[in-house]
């Protein structure tokens, strides 16, 4: 170990997820002396509300950034391909460490960190999978992963004296005994299970995203928010309507409503959702869209009910007959 006298101190950038991995990760190096910055990284598919908790529990300073743009020309064509949902694992910590790294300079960092675990993820946290990141990031021998950096080569930081390899950890495998163990030492007593909070990994968020990305052939920032909420029905190939489920969804669905690019269907003399139809319509669409949402309203199956179409700045109401129940479900795009 080349030990490099300096007079000010040690930097280092973080991924930071705001789970306890993240956390010991970056004690372990404050332990060294080491100033540690966290980023985060925001798309629809997750946020930093985790990492900001984390960032204030064990006062850590946090940049967010949004990277949905890149991020959504990766998931083009992710070189490692997905995982068993809409997941791009590697590829996402790839384009990460690659973001983070552009950002070394300007927050003065020597290197980077996170929080991963050899072996506690079956296909992105392999020995491989770490690999794969590093050297496709283009921040080669730069990032350093403190719970298992005994286990792995030693990095750039390392090797200059940085870091003391020493007092690194070597965890690896999916128990969490050892984590809980450092959580206890340093105090930690609120930190969210290790699930992960990524949309992509859950089944039927990914559908209702590969039905937008490969049959509505768009990836408006706005419909991937509102993959979050309400029942989806394909109308055609062109046209999709999203059906609030209750009062907080209406909600929800509301404050994603753009009157420019969204045709808003309620029923006005009944208890019922808010319903927003996106994309290409025509007569046929509409009236299907209406009795669709008519379905959800108090009304009894087989009467008349007025549904009220807003579009643009205009505004017409098309009387249907209202469903039985379920009778659309084929239309249904799977339910997170």
């Amino acid at each position: 170990m080349n030990l490099i006298k300096t007079t000010r101190q040690v930097k280092a950038l973080g991924l930071c997820s705001g789970g306890l991995d993240s956390m010991l990760a970056a004690l372990i190096l404050k332990d060294q002396d080491i100033d540690v910055t966290w980023i985060s990284f925001e798309t629809p598919f997750f946020d930093a509300g985790a990492a900001k908790k984390a960032a204030k529990q064990i006062d850590i300073p946090l940049i967010v950034k949004d990277i949905t743009d890149d991020y959504m020309e990766m998931m083009k064509a992710p070189k490692a391909r997905f995982g068993k949902n809409m997941n791009p694992c590697m590829d996402c910590h790839t384009l990460m460490f690659a973001k983070a790294g552009l950002m070394m300079a300007e927050v003065g960092a020597d290197f980077l960190f996170s929080g991963e675990v050899v072996g506690q993820r079956p296909k992105s946290q392999t020995k491989n999978s770490l690999r794969y990141v590093e050297k496709n990031c283009g921040f080669d021998g730069l990032i350093l992963r403190p719970l298992s950096a005994g286990l792995l080569p030693e990095t750039i930081a390392e090797q200059k004296g940085l870091v003391d390899r020493s007092r690194l950890l070597s965890i690896s495998g999916r128990g969490r005994k050892p984590q809980v163990a450092l959580a206890q030492k340093y105090g930690i007593t609120e930190y969210p299970s290790p699930a992960g909070g990524c949309l992509l990994t859950d089944k039927g968020y990914s559908q209702r995203l590969r039905d937008l990305l490969y049959v509505q052939k768009t990836q408006n920032k706005t419909q991937l928010h509102l993959l979050k909420h309400g029942r989806h029905f394909r109308l055609d190939s062109r046209s999709k309507l999203v059906v609030g489920r209750n009062k907080a969804e209406n909600k929800r669905i509301m404050k994603l409503y753009d009157p420019d690019t969204h045709i808003r269907l309620r029923c006005t003399h009944l208890p019922g959702p808010d319903a927003l139809v996106f994309g290409q319509t025509n007569e046929t669409t509409l009236q299907l869209a209406a009795t669709i949402t008519a379905g959800y309203t108090k009304a009894p199956a087989g009467s008349l009910t007025i549904i009220s179409i807003f579009e643009k700045q205009a505004t017409k109401q098309i009387e249907v007959t209202t469903p039985e129940s379920g009778i659309f479900h084929n239309l249904l795009i799977q339910t997170p």
